[in-house]
């Protein structure tokens, strides 16, 4: 019988319970797919910890993942059997060897990119792909700062800002993930942890200020962050690693400089299918002309997600980290 993980509580890595499952045949608009590859996320965190509330238990979580279609419901148009296919997104159950999902969260997959690598880049990727296109249309000679510049996200959006012609401020946790973010196209970053990175984007700017941050970081990181920003620039926070984001007075935004504020989800930006299929072709064009690289940098067994877990709360993983079924 096929694996997957569930879990039937809330809490610490240790809820992770990697059990037989049988997933059953496709119903209509549904496919059954064998999974090669399923992405680690940190949204899969906040899941397994509650911050973001399940429907009910069991669950299996996850969001991400690429395989082959085995089987499709009744009046399934968008793949057939024998399609390599990824996905990112609602509804969870990446965590397994064999899932159902909905035929219209799938996307084909081109023969030039790997299950893994499609596995470590469908639900960063296109979230880099909404924070560059989407919640701030990027262009050449703006300036950015991402924070986790060497995260999953991070390292994908040095990599596209920098095509695009951006100039890009990261922050990262060390000399080495400096490196790392540098030979991604990170034109200045910065160790958050030595530096005080409000001084840094001042200096970096000339006083100016960035014309957009991104924070994945949340409640250590968003005050400071609003501080680095040109007047009438944009907020985009998209993440709280840290911890969820004290509630705010809207007048701060006007104090600050008449800032834009928002906090998008890859949910709403991809809910149509045919914001997915933009999406999804935009982040395959980039990859495949060799503008973004995505590279695994980690796997582990889906049997191991637990140590996977708290690898990734440790922060001990960079760039895409992949399960392998």
């Amino acid at each position: 019988m096929a694996k997957a993980v569930k879990i039937y509580t809330t809490g610490g890595p240790e809820v992770l319970k990697y059990e037989d499952h049988d997933p059953g045949h496709p119903g209509p608009g549904e496919a059954l797919i064998r999974q090669d590859a399923v992405g680690l996320n940190f949204i899969d965190i906040y899941h397994r910890t509650g911050l973001y509330p399940l429907t009910g238990f069991p669950a299996i979580p996850g969001l991400e993942g690429a395989g082959v279609v085995e089987e499709i419901g009744e009046g399934v148009t968008e793949v057939r059997a024998g399609d390599r296919i990824a996905y990112a997104g609602l509804p969870l159950g990446a965590y397994a060897q064999v899932r159902l999902i909905p035929s219209h969260r799938l996307v084909r997959l081109p023969d030039k990119i790997t299950m893994q690598q499609a596995a470590g880049m469908m639900l960063k990727g296109m979230t880099a792909r909404y924070l560059l296109h989407g919640c701030y249309p990027l262009k050449a000679g703006d300036t950015i700062l991402i924070h986790a510049a060497a995260g999953g996200v991070g390292s994908i959006v040095c990599q596209w800002a920098n095509h695009i012609g951006a100039t890009v401020i990261g922050t990262v946790g060390s000399e080495e993930k400096a490196q790392t973010v540098q030979a991604l196209g990170c034109h200045h970053p910065i160790l958050y942890n030595k530096q005080n990175f409000v001084d840094e984007v001042r200096r970096i700017t000339g006083g100016g200020g960035v014309d957009v941050v991104y924070d994945s970081v949340g409640e250590a990181t968003f005050m400071q962050s609003m501080d680095c920003i040109r007047p009438m620039g944009t907020m985009v926070s998209f993440g709280q690693s840290s911890g969820a984001v004290s509630p705010i007075n809207t007048g701060l935004l006007a104090a600050k400089g008449s800032l834009f504020l928002t906090r998008p989800s890859l949910m709403t930006y991809t809910e149509k299918r045919d914001a997915l299929v933009d999406h999804a072709e935009d982040l395959f064009s980039v990859v495949e002309g060799g503008q973004v690289r995505i590279n695994v940098n980690r796997t582990y067994p889906l049997a191991d997600v637990v140590k996977a877990h708290m690898d990734l709360e440790g922060r001990k993983t960079q760039g895409s980290t992949v399960l392998l079924p």
